[in-house]
């Protein structure tokens, strides 16, 4: 990739930004607002009336959205739904719904566990009446949103595929999970003797099939590390004009050492946060074999680091900030709920400290 290249990558995806943070601005959008901007279509091919755009311009997006501490639907639909659909072999019905998620006339839920890196997959069994299909996923973002359920299952080759559902379908249950960020919308699926039609169910493209799993939690996991990025930043500005204005002896408390070094500490935090956070968006738009390593490098310390910047951040503000009407404790319970997300920080250490353990050590002096 030339300069030249690289800077109108970057001029592009700083409107991006500034598009997506003005509508962003004025209140919690809705989904026709969204659907409007194109935002849902950013990542699928114009064939099916997307933007042709990538992962990159998504995570532009998903950070932004995290800046705002925005509700909805869109982050699980463009970091699982569409990169989903557009890794399914091609059907008539996988093209139609991936056409109407780029239009935002559907909006498509994986149900996949938003809870810890262990996935209990759905399974698809053989019965007298057909296919069916059984098991359960808790902590699906956005489940109680979805005009869709795209599931993933083991078939009865062992083979994991996709299955489209009406959320309605009898033998389905969709339950909502109160949590306590007010911003989320999650759910509890639990599928039982769900009957499966064979223009449901989908299989993923042979260059995906065999990671289709760990590629969608590595993908939820960089789209989760850009909305604590988001958030960090947020709280980090919100931070540094507060202490520029409020007083104490006559003096703005930003003059004081302390609070000067403390902001100084986020915003190193939040630098490394959105380097590592680069590397993993990379990783996921070249589908290179380092996207695990990425992900969970970025996903471990972004979310992490979220969590101590709201946390200084609430402190700075001193008592407002404790205070509802702050707006502080709406980043620290989303910051505190992404850090769980698609696994914690101390799971996606262990992850890393596994692939490089399996290294033979070197002798020390040799």
């Amino acid at each position: 990739m030339n300069s030249i290249h690289t800077d109108e990558l970057a001029e592009l995806h700083a409107e991006v930004a500034a598009v997506a943070r003005e509508l962003l601005a004025d209140s919690a959008p809705r989904w026709a607002t969204i659907a409007r901007a194109g935002w849902p279509g950013l990542e699928v091919s114009a064939a099916f009336d997307g933007a042709d755009a990538g992962f990159a311009e998504v995570a532009v997006v998903l950070t932004e959205i995290g800046r705002a501490a925005a509700s909805g639907p869109y982050p699980a639909v463009a970091a699982l739904a569409v990169g989903a659909l557009n890794h399914a072999v091609p059907t008539p019905d996988r093209d139609r719904i991936l056409r109407e998620t780029a239009v935002g006339s559907v909006v498509p839920i994986v149900a996949l566990a938003g809870e810890g890196m262990e996935e209990k997959l759905f399974r698809i069994e053989d019965s007298p009446r057909g296919p069916l299909l059984r098991g359960a996923a808790d902590f699906v973002l956005d489940a109680p949103d979805a005009g869709r359920l795209l599931v993933p299952a083991v078939d009865p080759a062992g083979e994991v595929v996709l299955v489209d559902l009406d959320p309605r379908a009898r033998g389905l249950l969709v339950t909502e999970r109160p949590v306590l960020d007010a911003t989320r919308s999650l759910g509890d699926i639990v599928a039982e003797d769900v009957a499966v039609s064979p223009e449901s169910l989908w299989h993923f493209e042979d260059g995906y099939r065999a990671d289709a799993l760990g590629r969608l939690r590595d993908r939820a996991a960089v789209a989760v590390a850009c909305d604590s990025l988001g958030l960090s930043r947020a709280m980090l500005d919100a931070t540094v004009a507060h202490v520029a204005v409020r007083e104490q002896f006559g003096r703005a408390i930003g003059s004081f050492q302390a609070v000067k070094h403390a902001c100084a500490d986020m915003l190193v935090q939040v630098t490394v946060a959105g380097k590592l956070v680069d590397a993993a968006v990379r990783a996921v738009t070249a589908s290179g074999a380092d996207t695990a390593t990425s992900a969970s490098m970025a996903k471990s310390y972004a979310c992490a680091t979220a969590v101590d910047i709201a946390g200084k951040a609430m402190q700075m503000h001193g008592g407002m900030g404790y205070t509802w009407e702050s707006g502080v404790h709406v980043y620290l319970k989303r910051a505190a709920l992404n850090r769980s997300l698609f696994g914690s920080p101390v799971q996606h250490r262990a992850r890393l400290a596994r692939r490089y353990s399996v290294q033979t050590p070197r002798r020390w002096g040799a």
